[in-house]
């Protein structure tokens, strides 16, 4: 197991440098110049420009500003911005907290409800509580985000009155339970349908109908034989939808008003701040990466016949 994590740490290397290399250019060909929108609408002066430029190092060729950063990133330092000269990492510091409280609250939310829903009526398929859940998660799945939160905030916000329909303190969790289900509630769908669909597949193994036999209790039957095994592919699924989460808070957080990483990015790319921009997608390849490396590790709890060499 260890030289198996050892390799898998190995080949993330690889794969961290292609992706940030690609955003890394990808922020660099946008259009417009961040430094010349410091002056607003009056015209830069010329003189100013290059000073700064080669003090953030913009002056420099692309491939060598890559390799700077990548030298920061190993001292923990992600930049500073072009307007303010801030650390980029005070940014993400005061920001990351609220979006992975978010994050995680929508990641709860999917998860029990989601197999919850999913066991039920995969245990209950073809009764008329398999075809509701189909049906809500079908309806869910067809409702874009932005509209989901748009009505969810107008309906309980405004109408209803029982949440406030902006949030005004991000750091208050009872304010972000609205935002985190809307957030989560694709993934529920999909987490649901998922279980569903495995449940109603391994029903009809042939180790369910051996413990069946067996007499065994009906609660230890699904709980440790058909749950167990028909997890792996959900545990997949949540597995990279722990990334999707943070990158899916853009639109959330910018609805309910959330002061997360979500607000963040979207002023950076208003502004252009490539340093901010390149600093978060970073730190999400990275939640990636160690997602699927978890993920991976839990397939061998899951199912002991899987060994990694």
């Amino acid at each position: 197991m260890g030289r198996y994590v050892a390799r898998r740490l190995l080949q993330m290397i690889p794969v961290f440098i292609g992706t940030t290399l690609l955003i890394f250019l990808m922020v660099n060909v946008l259009p417009g110049d961040p430094v010349a929108a410091l002056w607003g609408d009056k015209p830069p002066d010329p003189a100013q420009m290059a000073i700064i430029r080669k003090d953030l190092g913009l002056d420099l060729p692309l491939w060598q500003q890559y390799l700077n950063y990548l030298g920061g990133l190993l001292q923990g330092d992600f930049g500073t911005t072009i307007a303010g000269n801030r650390p980029v990492l005070d940014q993400m510091t005061d920001a990351f907290p609220v979006s992975i409280r978010l994050g995680l609250m929508a990641f709860t939310f999917e998860l029990v409800l989601g197999l919850f829903f999913g066991v039920l009526a995969g245990v209950k398929r073809g009764k008329v509580i398999d075809t509701g859940v189909t049906v809500f998660t079908l309806m869910v799945i067809s409702i874009p985000v932005f509209v989901l939160g748009l009505v969810s905030q107008q309906v309980f916000g405004t109408q209803l009155g029982w949440v406030s329909p902006n949030v005004k303190d991000s750091m208050d969790m009872a304010q972000l339970v609205l935002p985190a289900i809307v957030l989560g509630s694709l993934s529920l769908a999909y987490v649901a349908r998922l279980t569903r669909t495995s449940i109603a597949e391994n029903a009809r193994a042939d180790y369910m109908r051996t413990a069946v036999a067996k007499g065994l209790p009906q609660r230890r039957i699904v709980s440790m034989h058909l749950l167990r095994n028909s997890l792996i592919p959900v545990v997949t699924y949540l597995g990279t939808d722990i990334g999707a989460l943070m990158a899916g808070a853009v639109v959330t957080e910018g609805i309910f008003n959330v002061q997360g990483v979500g607000q963040l990015l979207f002023e950076a790319l208003a502004r252009r701040e490539g340093s901010i921009i390149v600093g978060i997608v970073t730190v999400f390849v990275l939640i990636y990466l160690l997602a699927n490396l978890l993920v991976d590790l839990l397939y061998a709890v899951l199912d002991p016949r899987i060994r990694y060499a």
